[in-house]
């Protein structure tokens, strides 16, 4: 113990000095710098429904998002059967802003996932997880801290009882179909009280 202590100290010259050489850390615990990017890219219908989508949102127009939304045969904004224009007026009353949710939601990652014959580009890429993938403790630490950012404790909670994903999503299918933009689950929109 002595020795040791007397190799530290800095008075001294007498003792010879030690360096250890070690090994660069493993790849498993580098932190990640890029965003993963989906390997499949997105078919020219799909990218054309988001150009539109964006110039939609740069312009601050929600009355456009509602048109492209009712153009659109089966486009779910809500499942409280509300008109796409009230329920966005409602949530932008209470601090929720649609577009630039949506906005956010686009500049993100996405995932793929067959539907029938068709491919469904859905935003964020863990909204296209099934339930079982979606469970925390299978993904990585970055995704992990990323999907409670997204859904909070209480979306966690909801997702390790067996449910889907909670949160802010939307997807389009790949011949340029805009299928939903919603923020809630159908359960959470029949156990809301009525106003």
């Amino acid at each position: 113990m002595m020795s040791l202590l007397s190799a530290c100290s800095p008075a001294e010259d007498e003792g010879p000095s030690v360096r250890l050489t070690v090994p660069e850390a493993p790849a498993v615990t580098r932190i990640e710098t890029a965003e993963t990017e989906c390997g499949t890219p997105l078919s020219d219908a799909a990218d054309a429904k988001i150009m539109a989508l964006r110039e939609i949102i740069a312009r601050n127009s929600l009355a456009r998002l509602v048109r492209l939304a009712n153009s659109e045969p089966a486009f779910v904004s809500n499942f409280a059967n509300q008109g796409h224009r009230t329920h966005w007026d409602l949530l932008r009353r209470t601090g929720f802003d649609p577009l630039a949710r949506l906005g956010e939601l686009l500049g993100g990652p996405y995932g793929v996932r067959p539907v029938g014959d068709q491919v469904w580009y859905i935003w964020p890429d863990l909204a296209a997880l099934d339930p079982e993938e979606l469970q925390p403790e299978r993904l990585s630490f970055r995704d992990r801290a990323r999907l409670r950012d997204l859904v909070g404790d209480e979306g966690l909670a909801r997702i390790r009882a067996g449910q889907g994903y909670p949160g802010v999503r939307t997807a389009i299918a790949e011949d340029g179909r805009w299928l939903y933009f919603v923020h809630e689950t159908e359960d959470e929109a029949e156990t809301e009280p009525e106003e």
